[in-house]
């Protein structure tokens, strides 16, 4: 199968082309700024209709992962025409040249769909944001159902696990090597996620594909924790020390947006696959046993 990972050189995305490749599937990939030097990869700005159409039209591609995403939810919230241009302008490009080959979409979205008001959310519940991030990841989502398009829709919240070099922290790395420098490390008491490990997620997007599957799907780990829970588990396994793990409020962070708790269930994706996800015991486990240099 031909498959277009769509920002490939972002946290998922690199995964996905790293994990697809592996599977002996023909992936090309876009990058933005970072280029992974991976086999096959395309500067690409999704923004620009033109060059992405000609792109996915040279490409041909049986299949196109949607992963670029402005994840920085305050600042979504601060430069609204940004987030609009890549989650809903961006999308509806995405979208335009599938329609042009006949491209199956696979797009990643988010827990911040939900208001966090009922626990737990499943994938037939109606979505309610309330944030500008989670409002054009939304509307992005919209775009792709009503496309005519076959696709999947993939929310997932706080992927973790061992990143690129040119990749952004994501919760345990910063933990790790906050407190293996000997640094205080801050972490919130009042956020909770359903933390989702990296390698789990990608191979989960690969049984999907080989089952055909259709819709929308949870793609998020087994447990519902606090962030401050989360880091004390890190330190635990990884043997570091968990004194310096200070706990703060959310409110003392004085941010743009106030998130969510959203617990979003992962069961679906259980019964149709048989894959149960991990939960931060067995990711961060999964991590330690394969820590990269």
């Amino acid at each position: 199968m031909k498959i277009l990972v769509i920002g490939g050189s972002g946290f998922i995305g690199s995964e996905l082309v790293k994990f697809l490749s592996s599977k002996n599937y023909d992936v090309s990939y876009t990058y933005l700024k970072n280029n992974p030097k991976f086999e096959n990869g395309f500067k690409q700005d999704i923004t620009n209709k033109k060059s992405l159409k000609a792109l996915i039209n040279k490409i041909e591609p049986e299949l196109v992962i949607h992963t670029t995403a402005l994840t920085n939810v305050d600042l979504c919230e601060t430069d609204n025409s940004l987030a609009y241009s890549i989650h809903v302008q961006g999308t509806q490009n995405i979208v335009e040249a599938c329609q042009d080959t006949q491209s199956k979409l696979i797009y990643i979205s988010t827990s911040f769909v939900f208001d966090g008001n009922k626990h737990p959310f499943f994938e037939h519940d109606s979505i309610s944001p309330t944030n500008y991030y989670g409002t054009t990841k939304a509307e992005g989502e919209k775009i792709v159902k009503e496309s005519g398009l076959l696709h999947l829709i993939l929310r997932t919240d706080q992927p973790y696990g061992w990143k690129e070099e040119w990749n952004h922290y994501n919760s345990v790395i910063r933990v790790v090597e906050n407190l293996r420098s000997g640094k205080e490390h801050k972490e919130i008491i009042d956020w909770y996620n359903t933390p989702t490990y990296v390698p789990d997620f990608v191979s989960s997007v690969e049984k999907l594909i080989k089952l055909k599957e259709t819709g929308i799907f949870h793609l998020v780990g087994s447990d519902y924790v606090s962030r401050y829970d989360w880091a004390l588990t890190v330190a635990e396994i990884f043997n570091l020390n968990k004194k310096l793990i200070i706990p703060i409020s959310s409110k003392d962070l004085n941010l743009p947006v106030k998130r969510n708790n959203v617990y979003i269930s992962n069961e679906k994706l259980f019964q149709k696959t048989g894959i149960r996800m991990k939960g931060i015991k067995e990711g961060i486990l999964d991590m330690l046993q394969n820590t990269r240099d």
